[in-house]
């Protein structure tokens, strides 16, 4: 039996402190998919609450035959989504690591510069295929996972990611810019 259904599985059955083991498995993961997704630090942190809150009053409505990372991911990405169509598009942050790294500033800054060039490519495709590329690749999901997650078929999940890396691939050549953004994965 899944660790996580074990979790789910005694949660229901009254143990409240069995959550404890579901928030510090997925808190961070799920920290940084916000974070990505809304681009501010304390909204991430907000969204990140209202999700595990969400989670724990659907948890009788989980039917612990599919995965529940999957069922997770898909409750927090529907939650982000609607929370930022709610609301207007927050400001860039420099993020925190950045400010206290050890490299020289010129090197910072372009770091800084390439990342903040790349999340505006990503945030000019389609919802559908943004969304896809933060699940493969900065949550590491598998397509089966992302599948499961979004309700879509594996044949959809690869074609979306493969049109998603194309646009991205044909902005980064049109700006010159070089990401490493390959045709597998």
């Amino acid at each position: 039996m899944d660790e996580d259904v074990r979790y789910v599985r005694q949660i229901l059955a009254g143990n409240k402190r069995a959550y404890i083991h579901i928030i510090d498995r997925y808190k961070n993961p799920l920290y940084a998919t916000i974070l990505r997704m809304t681009k501010n630090p304390q909204t991430a942190e907000d969204l990140l609450q209202e999700i595990f809150f969400k989670v724990y009053e659907r948890l009788p409505k989980f039917d612990q035959k599919g995965s529940f990372k999957s069922w997770l991911y898909r409750i927090a990405i529907n939650h982000c989504i609607d929370q930022l169509r709610k609301k207007q598009p927050q400001t860039e942050q420099i993020e925190e690591a950045v400010l206290h790294s050890n490299e020289t500033p010129e090197v910072v800054l372009l770091q800084t510069e390439k990342s903040r060039e790349l999340e505006k490519m990503v945030s000019i495709l389609p919802d559908d295929e943004r969304t896809i590329l933060l699940l493969r690749y900065a949550n590491e999901l598998s397509y089966a996972e992302i599948s499961e997650t979004l309700g879509i078929s594996l044949i959809d999940v690869r074609n979306k990611l493969y049109r998603a890396k194309k646009k991205l691939r044909k902005n980064v050549q049109e700006g010159g810019y070089s990401y490493g953004v390959s045709e597998r994965g």
